[in-house]
């Protein structure tokens, strides 16, 4: 195949007078080509393939339809019932280009990198540590793509009131917000609808509208749409995290904040060696500042106060000023709850730190009441811990029962603790042993094994028959015996052992 140029300059030549020959011997072409050449005018022949099918696109799509989308299918009807033979790489490539099938990437645009026009928001889960407990927090992270500042929160759960609070606090922050954020297709802020076609959600369009920009969703598969934004992720995991150890999330959130909002602000960045705070002194006036007051946002919580008078919100009791129970409002905000009675503030009290529950918090200024709530939970954690570090059998027992899916683990704890102070040491451990041998985790059933293990110890007597019935009833549970085993023997062993 001699190549296009090659084709022009010939034929080129030939215009300007040059022989066939002279032509061959110049250009190392046959006479035969040159002359082929000089007859198609120094263009490419359009060639057919001889063995190519002409098929009927209508009818292709018609029998596509027909089988639901399924190209195996279409391929065997066209033989079959029509007599085309065809390949099924060709007829594939064929419904491709009807628009059929699965549609191809779009090509992705360039936006110009303008000051004051974009900001950038989207969340990234990680697996950190608190100490020595591995948790699982959900990173937030808004840049501003001109200036390259980012402000960075960790949280977590991250529903619509976070995203709020998130939005507020940094750009409360910077006191400057771009005219749109992009991100990506959540549900968080988009109704409906994907790309250029989303439909962001009334609430949120509102709420951004009090901070002078507007929520811009970016096409389905186009992350790159908002690359800042996961440079900056990158960043997190290549420069925050290594090297850093964080007793609590409070503790993550200070490191992140002075490591977002100092460190990087002032850090060199990409090849042009700019500073984001020198940078954004500059975008300033491109950007929208914020107005002087903006309301943070708050949830509403209907909440009734119990006998005691505490209102329960996200497992801590709030106690309520006065003597009635009356039903309250509920204003949740980031760091901080406002609980009001018929438009009367009753008290602002402080949320704890994460993590914390099944805490009685006072008003702000007052002190703790001394009554607690009605529904206040007991946990056995302390009872647990002594009693695994009283002996490696009670260890053992624990584990087996808890794991097994003993019923109301706390209170099946607290009972076995109150057993465990009520008889000696020895006695105990030799109880919760026969019933780990023996899988019980009945409470009633563990104490007349220890009834009985306080008397075999008095008499210096065996326990023959409490083994032989404990055996018929594991093997009972097992499924070894009929249905017909009677356990009631089993049941009355402390009975028939008084008389």
């Amino acid at each position: 195949m001699i190549e296009a140029d090659k084709r022009k300059a010939i034929y080129l030549l030939h215009k300007e007078g040059m022989g066939i020959r002279e032509i061959s011997r110049q250009l190392n072409v046959s006479t035969n080509t040159v002359s082929t050449i000089i007859g198609q005018g120094g263009e490419l022949p359009q060639t057919t393939r001889s063995d190519k099918i002409e098929i009927d696109t209508e009818l292709v799509g018609r029998i596509y339809l027909k089988c639901d989308g399924r190209v195996q299918r279409t391929h065997e009807i066209l033989g079959e019932e029509h007599g085309i033979d065809i390949g099924y790489s060709t007829l594939s490539r064929i419904i491709r280009e009807l628009g059929f099938g699965k549609k191809g990437k779009k090509r992705c645009g360039q936006e110009p990198d303008q000051p004051g026009a974009e900001m950038q928001h989207d969340t990234s889960p990680y697996r950190v540590k608190f100490s020595s407990t591995p948790v699982l927090v959900q990173g937030s992270l808004l840049y501003f793509r001109y200036c390259k500042l980012k402000y960075l929160k960790f949280y977590r759960a991250f529903n619509r009131f976070a995203m709020k609070c998130f939005f507020h606090e940094a750009l409360t922050f910077w006191q400057y917000a771009a005219a749109e954020c992009i991100i990506d297709n959540t549900s968080l802020a988009r109704l409906y609808g994907t790309g250029k076609n989303a439909v962001i959600h009334p609430e949120m369009a509102q709420f951004a509208k009090q901070y002078g920009f507007e929520f811009v969703c970016h096409e389905k598969g186009h992350a790159n749409r908002k690359a800042g934004n996961e440079r900056g992720f990158y960043t997190v995991e290549t420069n925050f995290f290594p090297g850093r150890q964080f007793v609590d999330l409070e503790d993550m959130n200070r490191q992140a904040f002075e490591w977002a909002t100092v460190r990087m602000a002032n850090r060199p960045t990409t090849k042009t060696r700019l500073i984001p705070a020198r940078v954004f002194a500059y975008e300033k006036p491109y950007l929208k500042k914020l107005p002087a007051y903006l309301p943070a946002p708050y949830l509403v919580l209907e909440r009734g106060t119990d006998q005691y008078g505490y209102a329960a919100v996200d497992g801590n009791y709030y106690w309520i000023p006065g003597t009635k129970r009356h039903d309250v409002k509920v204003l949740q905000y980031a760091r901080h709850l406002m609980i009001y009675r018929e438009r009367k503030l009753l008290g602002r009290y402080r949320i704890p730190k994460d993590g914390v529950k099944n805490k009685r918090i006072p008003p702000e200024g007052q002190p703790i009441p001394p009554r607690m709530p009605k529904n206040r939970k007991k946990p056995s954690t302390k009872q647990e811990n002594i009693l695994r570090a009283a002996a490696k059998e009670i260890d053992a027992y624990l584990t087996f029962a808890i794991k097994n899916g003993v019923k109301q683990k706390h209170r099946f704890i607290r009972a076995l603790y109150g057993l465990y102070r009520k008889m000696a040491l020895e006695v105990f451990v030799k109880t919760v042993s026969r019933a780990l041998k023996y899988r019980i985790t009945d409470i009633k059933t563990i104490e007349r094994i220890a009834t009985l293990q306080l008397t075999a110890d008095n008499f210096q007597m065996p326990l023959p028959q409490i083994d032989r019935q404990l055996e018929k009833r594991d093997a009972y549970i097992q499924g070894y015996f009929a249905d017909d085993v009677d356990l009631s023997v089993y049941d009355n062993i402390a009975e028939d052992n008084d008389e």
